[in-house]
């Protein structure tokens, strides 16, 4: 296997788990439970934010969604004021925009294009020196916050993410 195939399988799982993102378009404020934690709309607008941060890095161009930094990005921290954000569709939206870039990235770059060096780095954060480097720690960073959207759409009634079969629960 080669290394773009495996930063594809990441993109790939964690681009599946958007699509159950989308699925809280009728409850995106809906929090976990009682104890506060990330809605359906941070979690987006915070991998939007990200996927913004990464097209930064590899282009060396302003992160194009930096307007939503404030509500999105380290430190901020989710409410439930519907006023405060902008439409969630639109949110869901731009992150396919900026995740489709991931991907033409790939396609035009290839294999080879995965150690040549980003644009630009995180003040203080290591590990996103190469365009490879960083689109896979970027999937992997999606991957975990989806993590956090089993709790919310449990909360909310919906299907977990993943249901296996019975013959794959017997496997």
């Amino acid at each position: 296997m080669k290394a773009i195939d495996a930063i594809r399988i990441a993109l790939k799982f964690s681009d599946m788990g958007m699509t159950h993102l989308i699925g809280m378009k009728d409850a995106p404020l809906l929090r976990p439970g009682p104890w506060g934690g990330n809605h359906a709309m941070w979690i987006a607008g915070h991998l939007t934010v990200v996927e913004g941060r990464l097209q930064q890095m590899l282009h060396g161009i302003p992160n194009p969604v930096h307007h939503w930094k404030p509500l999105f990005d380290w430190g901020s921290e989710p409410v439930d004021d519907p006023a405060a954000y902008p439409p969630f569709e639109e949110v869901v939206e731009k992150f396919k925009e900026l995740r489709g870039q991931t991907h033409a990235f790939l396609d035009e770059f290839g294999d080879e294009g995965l150690d040549q060096p980003t644009k630009c780095q995180p003040p203080g954060f290591t590990g996103f020196e190469t365009a490879g480097k960083a689109i896979t720690i970027i999937a992997g960073h999606a991957c975990g916050h989806l993590g956090g959207l089993t709790v919310v759409r449990a909360a909310a009634g919906k299907q977990r993410l993943f249901n296996p079969s019975e013959e794959l629960r017997a496997f």
